[in-house]
């Protein structure tokens, strides 16, 4: 177990992404999805993050489904919003204004049925709304009893201290892996100074480096690896000569790629902890594997050495993606 930040929730040390359940990664098997939500919590991971956004209510509506029966309060669930899309998928923007913030989390509440969301946070900084308002609405809501405590996605420096001023931060949500430490330089250590706790998506950077991955694999319709720059051309193969030498390492400590990933994460922080996106339970299983992995210092050194920092090729999002990140202020 973990603790987000200094007035955040006990969570464990891993946590469940379900986003690829409903969107983005192509088809999922609903049945499989479920069945492993159930999986992640018999195994103890409390702690589910899903986007009000995913499948436009459908990812909220799977975690739902597989609370049924379950005790709500052993579980902590971490909700996005403000990304706006329509029927086909497309985005439209953000809206972080306080009768959006209110709308938003009206309608996750009944599609989670549930009278509260454990942390709640705005997807993409809105820079048409002053973070200060957003944050207020928020607290407003955690007033209320509807909010349990207030996190941040993608945000930068003056942007995560704007918003702690107004009220506590639990955690800032951000990428975070062997081939994405931009937070290292700036916002790592604010979020440190302010005693905000980092949960950690993309730590195996979208299944590069979960060693699964190969340079002829097909993309599903509708799968948005196939616009990303790191899956693009030369990029990927460069990439995957990262992932290769990493191979070698988990060879060495009888771990598998995807193992050594999580365990670097795990590793840089007891304030942060790494979300997993498994849509299987297979893949749930390898994941938690990373737990019991305890990396010395000449273990990490190793790691650092087969992908050093900076070395990925090719942005973590498509230029028009990037745009919207606020992190991207300060970090690369």
């Amino acid at each position: 177990m973990r603790t987000l930040g200094n007035n955040g929730p006990s969570v464990s040390a891993l946590g469940l992404g379900c986003m690829g359940m409903s969107d983005l990664y192509g088809p999922a098997d609903e049945a499989e999805s479920v069945a492993t939500i159930r999986a992640a919590l018999d195994a103890g991971v409390t702690l589910l993050d899903t986007g009000d956004f995913y499948g436009m209510g459908h990812n909220e509506l799977l975690i739902q489904d597989a609370l049924r029966g379950r005790d709500r309060d052993a579980v902590q669930i971490s909700v996005k919003f403000g990304a706006q899309r329509d029927f086909d998928g497309n985005w439209l923007g953000y809206d972080g204004r306080p009768a959006a913030v209110k709308t938003s989390l009206a309608y996750t509440l009944r599609r989670l049925r549930t009278d509260h969301v454990d942390v709640y946070r705005l997807s993409r900084v809105d820079p048409a709304v002053p973070i200060e308002e957003t944050i207020g609405a928020i607290a407003d809501e955690v007033t209320k009893g509807h909010v349990r405590h207030v996190g941040l996605s993608e945000a930068g420096v003056e942007t995560i201290r704007r918003a702690h001023a107004v009220h506590p931060i639990a955690d800032l949500q951000i990428e975070y892996s062997l081939l994405s430490r931009g937070i290292e330089k700036e916002i790592l250590p604010v979020c440190r100074e302010l005693g905000i706790g980092v949960t950690a998506y993309g730590v195996l950077s979208r299944g590069l480096l979960s060693g699964h991955w190969g340079k002829d694999r097909q993309l599903a319709a509708g799968d948005f690896r196939s616009v990303s720059p790191r899956f693009s051309g030369e990029n990927l193969a460069h990439n995957l000569a990262l992932v290769d030498a990493l191979r070698k390492l988990a060879v060495t400590k009888g771990a598998t790629v995807a193992q050594l990933a999580i365990a670097w994460v795990l590793a840089q922080g007891e304030d942060i902890v790494p979300l997993v996106g498994a849509r299987r339970r297979d893949r749930l299983s390898e994941a938690l594997g990373a737990l019991d992995l305890d990396l010395k210092p000449a273990d990490l050194a190793a790691v650092e050495s087969a992908i050093p920092h900076g070395s990925a090729a090719g942005a973590r999002y498509a230029e028009q993606q990037m745009a919207h990140l606020d992190s991207e202020t300060t970090t690369s």
